[in-house]
């Protein structure tokens, strides 16, 4: 039932916050806890329309009354907060379970049709302009960099602008992964230098696809052991792409790469409530 999803969503939130030891004022009428979960709901279920968030919370007597424009406010203000609280779940899959295998990939998210690229006001600038290779599109917009368990479930993210190549986003991201962890990534991720700097430096294997003219190819089933990893966050990717509709309405840069984020962290929390 919704109903029972949004509550236990709630507890979790909630949970994470006193963890943190974030504290907020008992005069507010409406809780930090309570912005953010309606904001994770509008990602799970509203495709990130928060006015219909809002108006659900309402009618289910979960959050007092807010109008959307000071729901927004209060939303941006704890931005910094969700991304801890999304880094502090990841954290505890990479040190308290002890994930050891984990998977990076990328997939771009565009801010608008590439006929009105000259009118776009969140980004201006050709390094937004990127190319999708799987639908064989160019894009204009940003890549997400998604770092995830061997399950799919994400633990970290990275945005970058769209023109950027996955190395240089890799390089990018405070990669936090336990002594003696695998990271398995696609042929994108290819750089001798940055491999050997992991091993010595980090001790995490990356484990990257090969390309067919690498100076390093994979023996057969190392190629299929990489393939195989590489499957569930193609899976996750694929996912979160669904949560989002058709276009991410946004006033501001920040606001798209707010929302964007929320529908990571929603998907991150989808998978443990």
């Amino acid at each position: 039932m919704l109903l029972d999803k949004v509550i236990g969503t709630y507890c979790l939130v909630d949970d994470i916050l006193q963890g943190l030891g974030h504290y907020e004022s008992q005069e507010r009428k409406v809780s930090d806890s309570e912005i953010i979960t309606t904001a994770i709901v509008a990602a799970l279920y509203f495709k990130g329309n928060q006015s219909f968030a809002i108006n659900y919370m309402r009618s289910h007597k979960l959050i007092d009354m807010i109008g959307k424009s000071g729901f927004n406010k209060r939303l941006h203000r704890v931005a910094s907060l969700i991304m801890r609280m999304f880094l502090d779940i990841g954290r505890i899959f990479k040190y308290v379970y002890s994930e050891l295998e984990y998977v990076i990939d990328s997939f771009p998210m565009r801010v608008c049709h590439n006929i009105r690229i000259s009118r776009s006001k969140l980004f201006k600038g050709k390094q937004w302009r990127g190319y999708n290779a799987s639908k064989r599109e160019y894009f204009y917009g940003v890549k997400v960099q998604l770092l995830t368990t061997k399950e799919g479930i994400p633990v970290e993210l990275c945005f970058t602008p769209g023109s950027e190549h996955d190395i240089d986003g890799l390089r990018k991201m405070n990669v936090d992964l336990p002594p003696e962890s695998k990271l398995y990534g696609d042929s994108a991720y290819t750089e001798y230098e940055l491999e050997e700097l992991f091993k010595e430096t980090e001790l995490i294997d990356l484990k990257i696809s090969r390309k067919a003219n690498s100076t390093r190819p994979d023996k057969p089933w190392q190629a299929f052991l990489k393939t195989t990893m590489r499957k569930r966050i193609e899976t996750t990717i694929s996912e979160i792409v669904d949560m989002t509709p058709h276009s991410i309405h946004a006033v501001t840069a920040k606001g798209f790469l707010l929302k964007l984020l929320l529908f990571v962290f929603a998907y991150q929390l989808k998978t443990i409530v």
